[in-house]
């Protein structure tokens, strides 16, 4: 058996940054840029309103007072989206909308609430003037050209995980697509003569296929794209059909056929199709782990056989399955999401192997709180479905009481979650 920290650089020792693709805007996002992106324009391309109200000249508000406003001619109205209209002078006005580009000659904007309108709205007078009722500065409520974005300035540099923000900033350069690291494609091989499809009647003695449709979930929650490619049965033939079928996939997963039994025959197929680099790693769930590389042609395409169990594949994934998808996404940087918390029940760690248990979180004034999720049996998927992370008992450490500090490594599903 190998360590965690080994079979992980390992494994991320044969992992690269995928191609570049041209990526339609909102279909990139959680991808990463792959290259610098300067823009061509100013943002905002022109002065513009950030309030609505009265564009005008600073110097026509002087001694203005709510007792003694002054007067100004409306010369024009101008809407966001409406061409500029023409320059205004001392003692005019143009009534201006938010985002609207300011008028010529015009260095402030006087808010509505500063003005008389309502007054002369509510009295019927004519609205051909408006009295200004304070005294503004220039540069008053204007965003000016540029303000954001400068033309020919560095706008994101490649590497740039693109999120919501980063996705707004593209689109106001009219990027309608971006240059991006393109997506790793997955697939996904189940094992087993016990395997029956969802949606058909299962037979004695069998189970549904529930680890293919967990780790497609993970990739797919990670950005990466699932390819599904069935249940291999425990025949040699019909697993290395399937294995060629993934040969243009970014990455291989298999789950189960890893341990000792008679049946388990991953490992024989990698060995005839490639070559392995591990087998069996020093942690519980998913000892039986195994790490190789399959040849096609000059590619060699990674491949992880993860445990049968559907605790112990969701967990290995987790460990290791995740860090490899997004080193490919060229998200390598990207750390464990982990905190540390306070057992409310003792965690018992029989065989001295590094321990990963299922753990609810909680926050007691400034503390937070681990408590097991249920029967830690790597049979057992809804107790996974419970966890807000993982629990890491180390290695040799066979007991840990209530009210000793753990390290929860958290679910990538549950990150977002504040405890």
């Amino acid at each position: 058996m190998i360590r965690v920290e080994e079979a992980l650089e390992r494994i991320l020792g044969s992992m690269n940054n995928l191609e570049e693709e041209e990526t339609p805007l909102l279909k990139a996002m959680g991808q990463v840029l792959s290259r610098d992106i300067h823009s061509s324009i100013d943002v905002p391309p022109a002065d513009n309103s950030a309030m609505d109200g009265f564009a005008v000249q600073a110097e026509s508000t002087q001694g203005a007072s709510p007792s003694s406003p002054q007067v100004l001619r409306v010369i024009a109205e101008v809407a966001a989206g409406d061409p500029p209209t023409g320059p205004v002078g001392l003692g005019e006005a143009v009534r201006i909308m938010t985002g609207a580009s300011v008028p010529p000659g015009a260095d402030t904007v006087v808010q509505f609430e500063d003005t008389d309108e309502e007054d002369r709205r509510n009295q019927r007078e004519s609205l051909s003037h408006i009295g200004i009722c304070r005294e503004v500065p220039a540069q008053l409520n204007i965003r000016r050209a540029g303000e954001d974005i400068l033309r020919g300035s560095m706008v994101l540099e490649r590497d740039t995980v693109l999120n919501p923000p980063q996705i707004g900033v593209l689109a106001s350069l009219g990027m309608a697509r971006v240059p991006a690291i393109r997506r790793p494609v997955v697939a996904i091989i189940g094992t087993g003569n016990e395997l029956t499809p969802l949606g058909e009647a299962l037979p004695p003695g069998q189970i549904y296929d529930s680890n293919t449709y967990a780790l497609a979930a993970q990739v797919q929650g990670l950005g990466g794209i699932p390819r599904m490619l069935g249940i291999a049965r425990d025949v040699e033939e019909d697993l290395r059909q399937k294995v060629h079928l993934a040969m243009e996939a970014d990455l291989v997963l298999t789950s189960g056929g890893v341990s000792k039994g008679d049946y388990d025959m991953v490992k024989d197929v990698l060995a005839q199709e490639g070559e392995m680099n591990f087998w069996t790693v020093n942690m519980k769930p998913g000892k039986p782990l195994a790490f190789g590389l399959f040849r096609h042609g000059e590619r060699r395409v990674p491949h992880l056989g993860l445990p049968g169990n559907p605790v112990s594949s969701m967990i290995t994934f987790a460990v290791f399955g995740r860090p490899a998808v997004l080193k490919m996404m060229g998200k390598g940087k990207i750390p464990l999401y982990t905190m540390d918390a306070v057992l409310e029940e003792p965690v018992t760690n029989r065989d001295g192997r590094r321990y990963y248990a299922r753990v609810c979180l909680s926050r007691q004034n400034s503390q937070v709180l681990a408590r097991l999720s249920g029967p830690q049996g790597s049979g057992i998927l809804t107790s996974m479905a419970q966890a807000d992370g993982l629990a890491v008992v180390p290695e040799g450490t066979t007991h840990l009481r209530a009210g000793d500090r753990v390290q929860v490594m958290l679910l990538e599903w549950n990150k977002e979650r504040s405890y």
